[in-house]
């Protein structure tokens, strides 16, 4: 028997569904919907323009290097990027080139955008071969935006009345144009890949000509607004916003609400088979439904609002870019999505109209067959599924996610990395373009000096340039600057300085700057992925109102987290052949993977649970199983293809993103959720809900 608490609850629940469903009302929240899109829709176009992108959005904010990026500003502008213009004849530099490559100095200093004053050389190697000159560019607030347009410019100045002679510009400022140019168009590529991904799967999934065009309509309508409002708050609250958070957002916005669409969908589908009023069913679908989706995406938000706590600028920035995205898309599928399928009927699912009074299929089809083999021996079989998935695990050993170097990070061969290579191949000091910066208190100049000089790692120590009680000074790295190397020697320098009495001093530079981000990031990890774990399991406990099964779901996302991270190591390694994985790899294939995954975890329990109510724990998870399975199936497929599609971008970073969280969600879909879940139920029954009361109340239905 329900309690009279429950009941009114319940009844409560469906007022406020029927509310967005009603005969008069559907018609104002689709009005609603449109004037607010009509308003976001111009702000989410300009989006665009309030991304930053400069180096302090992505560095840890309390980082050595950082600190010394700020003092830095006093002695030079810190958005200037000194570009190196590499020429290279294989034979030799002539006469003739050695000539054009010095006039091209001055060439060079005219080009507007350049900082005036900054072009120099030029500086011949000393096999002959090679020769660099030197520019800096201004970014301002704009970030790299700027950087493609100056890039090009100076390298028509050298490439013009040089047959014969190869140019590249590399430094940081050839290295912001590539990725500017990575960056380039990246929400237009995710959006139309994400886009394509999802109308075939959902065609696939409805097997219907129109319906999948109201679930991509909403989603698209979520993104808008959601761009809208994050582009509003990052003009006048603060909030950061740079590539990859923008391009992220996208992708988690059409992959999470179209999830939310498929699930409501299929509960309303469900409905419309025992209710001949479409209103009805809707409002009930909701009513059933709807709490498990709205726990599937407070689970994702308060997720990423866990990246708040990040050293990593660019991490802490994306947890409210993705929080806000989740929350529209959470709103729309609850209120745009149910009113325009109420509006549309029953037709929008031909050919496979749902008839009222015929069966309903929970107890028949894939799903409800793997269920009944699995109910033989479940025991077996989840023993089996946590020995495959724990070898999959295995491939974690020796993983290092330590960062990419430059030439590592792009799937292709930009210009940058190309004038790399020459400047490795002809230059001793192949750190010239991107020196080590130390800055100290003005009074300690000289002991601060010699330490450097003392250093084996650097050489060519600057002169000293003091202002405010500070000093600045500069030298050239002796390896490649994002070398292992070249990280020790950042280390020993740091140890050697901070040695020396009242200095204070600090060291920055590119190289420092790349050590603090990949020490920052697997702090990050460190500290989040707990935190992460904890609210999964406090809003699963209080959902479920249970302990033992919050618990069993935690330990099977974390061992689906790692037999997704391990096989995918493998394969980065042995068939893809990448170099390496990005420091930021683990935390957010952990943070999607577990905060979207849970997703598919808790549609299935509660649905099991809703079941339990009236019967035996184990027939429930086999109802619910059968109920939930395909259409969870489908949700999986859907995020995993909207994920997937970060692989069209040029950056191995994203590649190893899209396409381990892909990997996961369909491991996680059909190995963990169907199986691994399924026959944890049935082994565990009843007990698997203590201590709540629903495992009292099932067991006193059955001694009755």
């Amino acid at each position: 028997m329900k309690t009279t608490h429950e009941t009114n609850a319940r009844s409560r629940g469906h007022r406020l569904a029927a509310l967005v469903t009603g005969r008069r009302l559907k018609w104002i929240v689709v009005l609603l919907w449109l004037v607010a899109v009509m308003v976001a829709g111009p702000l989410a176009g300009k989006l665009n323009g309030a991304e930053k992108n400069d180096t302090s959005s992505w560095l840890p904010g309390k980082a050595e290097s950082t600190q010394a990026l700020n003092i830095q500003k006093k002695f030079e502008s810190t958005d200037d990027a000194p570009a190196v213009v590499v020429y290279e004849r294989s034979s030799g530099l002539t006469t003739a080139d050695k000539a054009k490559i010095t006039a091209d100095v001055a060439r060079l200093g005219k080009i507007a955008g350049v900082v005036p004053g900054s072009a120099k050389g030029p500086v011949f190697s000393p096999d002959g071969k090679a020769a660099e000159n030197i520019a800096s560019m201004n970014f301002g607030n704009d970030g790299w935006t700027k950087a493609p347009g100056l890039v090009s410019s100076m390298r028509k100045v050298a490439s013009d009345g040089a047959p014969g002679m190869t140019v590249h510009v590399t430094g940081p400022g050839g290295q912001a144009a590539d990725s500017a140019d990575a960056f380039k168009g990246i929400d237009g590529t995710l959006l139309y890949s994400a886009l394509g991904v999802v109308i075939v799967l959902l065609l696939i999934t409805y097997r219907s000509p129109l319906l999948w065009l109201l679930p991509v309509i909403s989603a698209g309508f979520a993104l808008m607004c959601a761009q809208g409002i994050i582009y509003l708050l990052a003009r006048h609250a603060g909030l950061v916003v740079n590539g990859q958070s923008a391009g992220i957002l996208t992708v988690l916005v059409f992959g999470a609400a179209t999830d939310y669409a498929l699930l409501l969908i299929a509960r309303y589908r469900e409905e419309l088979h025992n209710h001949q009023d479409r209103h009805e069913a809707m409002a009930l679908a909701l009513h059933r439904a709807g709490p498990a989706v709205i726990a599937s995406a407070s689970t994702v938000v308060v997720g990423m609002l866990c990246l708040l706590v990040a050293e990593l600028n660019s991490t802490a920035s994306l947890g409210p870019v993705a929080a806000i995205g989740i929350g529209v898309g959470l709103l729309v599928m609850i209120t745009l999505l149910p009113a325009l399928l109420v509006i549309f009927g029953r037709w929008l699912f031909w050919p496979l109209v749902p008839r009222y009074g015929t069966e309903v299929p929970t107890s028949r089809g894939l799903w409800a067959k793997v269920g009944r083999l699995i109910a033989r021996q479940p025991r077996a079989v989840w023993l089996v599924t946590v020995a495959v998935l724990a070898v999959m695990s295995l491939g974690l050993i020796g993983f290092k996610a330590n960062g990419l170097s430059t030439k590592d990070s792009y799937r292709n061969t930009p210009d940058s990395v190309l004038g790399d290579a020459v400047l490795a191949k002809h230059f001793p000091a192949v750190g010239a373009g991107l020196p080590v910066v130390v800055v100290a208190n003005r009074a300690q100049t000289a002991p601060v000096a010699e330490a450097m000089q003392r250093d084996g790692g650097i050489t060519a120590v600057s002169q000293p340039v003091a202002k405010d009680g500070h000093v600045f000074l500069q030298a050239i790295l002796t390896s490649p600057p994002d070398s292992d190397a070249a990280y020790a020697t950042i280390d020993r320098l740091r140890t050697n300085l901070h040695a020396v009495k009242d200095a204070d001093a600090k060291v920055g530079g590119f190289t420092a700057i790349t050590l603090d981000t990949e020490r920052a990031s697997r702090r990050d990890r460190q500290v989040i992925i707990p935190v992460i774990l904890v609210v999964v399991f406090v809003i699963l406990a209080l959902l479920l109102r249970s302990l033992l099964a919050p618990f069993m779901l935690v330990l099977t996302v974390v061992l689906s987290f790692a037999a997704a991270l391990g096989a995918s190591a493998q394969i980065f390694k042995h068939i893809l052949h990448y170099a390496g994985a990005d420091a930021s790899l683990p935390l957010f294939v952990f943070v999607f993977l577990v905060a979207l995954g849970i997703d598919y975890n808790i549609f299935l329990m509660t649905r099991i649970r809703e079941e339990a109510k009236s019967g035996d724990t184990k027939k429930a998870a086999l109802t619910g199983l059968a109920a939930t399975g395909a259409v969870i199936t489908s949700a999986g497929a859907v995020l995993a293809g909207t994920f997937a599609a970060l692989g069209t971008l040029p950056l191995t970073a994203f590649a190893e993103i899209g396409f381990t969280v892909a990997f996961g969600v369909l491991l996680d879909t059909l190995i963990v959720r169907s199986v691994l879940v399924t026959s944890l139920t049935l082994d565990i029954g009843r007990r698997i809900w203590w201590p709540g009361r629903l495992a009292k109340r099932v067991a006193n239905q059955r001694h009755n």
